[in-house]
């Protein structure tokens, strides 16, 4: 990364089109985020003026292939400011539930990119929205980049306790990981005792303790790779 991260990043409320941040995988994105500590994500001054309560942050995962031809998936994460939707609004009940392939409302404010419009999956892109649970409820803002990290990570492993119930589309980023990014989900087994001490990050997150894994799968193997070195030099 040749430029150099702002302190802080504001939001705009309302009418803006959505930041994003993009990097070469998903690991890569939240170890750079993890490593800036300084750098946070706050409504603008206007913003605050105009809400007096807290604001929350709508997170959509994109991953993307840049051509047909490419084999690698690159990572795009996008945020806005949730925003209620008007119950006069034909079609308003669709956006309060917890659609995983319904962009928030909050992103049909304004223009959208040609990549993430509609949010429709296609051979060169997976969306997912993250949904507010009850492990996992929207973060607050302000919140810096390494509890953003720990979010991200957090709604993939709550995405991956829904792994084996159909009856849920919350499984889906699991499922986008496992097909984007397969060699992301390997594990020295003897690392898993060292790596399960980081549980106690995610309840900085969350404000939770973590629930029990329902698919078997690894748990923080993520979180110990966000606090491993890393050399912003490589991204980008």
């Amino acid at each position: 990364m040749q430029a150099v991260m702002p302190n802080i990043i504001s939001l705009p409320y309302g009418r803006c089109p959505p930041l994003h941040f993009m990097a070469p995988n998903w690991r890569h994105l939240l170890k750079l985020m993890a490593r800036l500590s300084g750098t946070r994500v706050e409504p603008t001054l206007e913003a605050l003026a105009v809400i007096k309560t807290d604001l929350h942050l709508r997170v959509v995962v994109q991953f993307i292939r840049p051509h047909p031809a490419s084999i690698d998936w690159r990572t795009v994460v996008w945020f806005t400011i949730d925003h209620p939707v008007p119950p006069s609004f034909p079609g308003a009940k669709k956006y309060t539930t917890s659609d995983v392939e319904l962009l928030p409302w909050s992103y049909t404010l304004s223009s959208l990119p040609n990549v993430l419009r509609d949010s429709a999956d296609t051979p060169l892109s997976k969306t997912y929205t993250i949904p507010a649970t009850e492990a996992l409820p929207y973060p607050k803002l302000p919140i810096s980049f390494p509890n953003l990290a720990l979010y991200l990570q957090a709604a993939l492993d709550e995405s991956r306790r829904y792994a084996n119930d159909s009856s849920t589309h919350f499984r889906k980023l699991s499922r986008m990981m496992d097909m984007c990014y397969p060699s992301l989900d390997r594990m020295d087994v003897g690392e898993q005792s060292e790596r399960s001490k980081m549980g106690g990050l995610f309840k900085k997150v969350i404000g939770r303790g973590n629930k029990s894994n329902k698919s078997g799968r690894r748990g923080n193997e993520d979180t110990y790779e966000l606090v491993t070195p890393f050399v912003p030099d490589e991204w980008g």
